[in-house]
């Protein structure tokens, strides 16, 4: 179960079980709908450690990091640190898909759709 957490530390393990109690509104509705294998049998954990990085949510047998953003990943700055965050989580040989607080809102159906999708390499 180690390579789980491909090295996280401590702190940030420490750290990922004090943002489970913290999800943002668009975490816990999505975390509703993957929480106990609800979605196609697969396993997510939230604010999974993985490195340095906390994962909003991880698929550990698909290899898959969830990312649900809010506002203020649309700056230029930030969308440049989200880009090194993606290239260096990808470089452990995991998948990233982002989703908006929106599309978790307004397009749930779809958002999982695309989640199902990226578990089969579709």
């Amino acid at each position: 179960m180690h390579e789980m957490y491909f090295g996280a530390s401590t702190e940030i393990r420490r750290r990922a079980k004090e943002l489970r109690k913290m999800l943002t509104p668009a975490e816990k509705v999505l975390w509703e709908e993957l929480k106990n294998r609800q979605l196609n049998q697969l396993k997510f954990r939230r604010q999974h450690p993985i490195s340095r990085f906390i994962a909003d949510f991880y698929c550990h047998e698909c290899q898959l990091i969830i990312e649900v953003d809010g506002a203020v990943h649309s700056s230029a700055e930030q969308e440049e640190r989200d880009g090194g965050r993606t290239f260096e989580l990808e470089e452990l040989g995991l998948k990233v898909i982002r989703f908006t607080n929106k599309e978790v809102f307004s397009d749930l159906d779809n958002v999982l759709q695309k989640i199902v999708s990226a578990c089969r390499n579709e």
